[in-house]
């Protein structure tokens, strides 16, 4: 399991410390949530954010861009540092610009993921399942941290789960919305491989313990 606690429940003004406590709770990867007030209601951080970031950082920038116009965001990103970055397949007009920004991504050297919706059928990222990195399954309407968990998140990583596994495809599935204990432990169990967790763990100062019972799931 890879761990990526999101910076959206975090205090950006104190950024090397909480990206410190990322690493104390044994993640790999830190979760940065892009928001433009357009594709969802709230607004985030702009690319220049990346740049405030230790040189020496050893986390995996793993950006959602949730916004409009992704290929033109996701260029900005990458030129800021992002390790990979995962844009929503209902921000897209259609398949070729889909995989146009795959390609961009891959041909830049960065990870390249692929989001749904909660209302958006699983059937509709499965064919691009073969040529992505993440598959990125929102267990809450995107926009806002602190939402509850929907359920039919399960089902739809078990359905992404079967088609990676029938195709031996490189693709990890990354689960973000209402993650604790007791969900991220369902998530695990349905195949997930990334947990993106924020005030389950940001805003605690058990966050280390938090975290051993996610890692420690079985």
């Amino acid at each position: 399991m890879i761990l990526s606690p999101s910076l959206l429940a975090a205090d950006v003004t104190k950024l090397d410390l909480e990206l410190l406590k990322a690493s104390e709770m044994g993640a790999k990867y830190i979760h940065i949530d892009i928001m433009d007030g357009i594709f969802v209601p709230n607004k985030t951080w702009e690319p220049s954010f990346l740049d405030k970031f230790p040189n020496d950082c050893p986390l995996y920038k793993d950006v959602h861009i949730m916004v409009v116009n992704p290929m033109e965001h996701a260029k900005e990103y990458v030129k800021h540092g992002a390790s990979g970055v995962t844009f929503h397949l209902e921000a897209c007009k259609d398949k070729e610009e889909v995989l146009s920004i795959i390609n961009m991504l891959h041909e830049a050297g960065v990870d390249a993921g692929l989001s749904i919706k909660p209302n958006t059928p699983v059937e509709e990222i499965l064919p691009y399942i073969p040529y992505i990195d993440l598959a990125l399954v929102m267990s809450v309407e995107p926009g806002k941290g602190g939402q509850s968990f929907i359920p039919s998140a399960l089902d739809k990583i078990k359905a992404i789960r079967d088609c990676i596994d029938k195709g031996s495809y490189k693709c990890l599935i990354e689960v973000d919305g209402g993650i604790n204990g007791e969900t991220g432990k369902s998530c695990l169990k349905a195949g997930v491989d990334i947990l993106v967790a924020g005030s389950y763990l940001y805003g605690h100062d058990d966050y280390k313990e938090r975290a051993a019972v996610l890692f420690n799931h079985d």
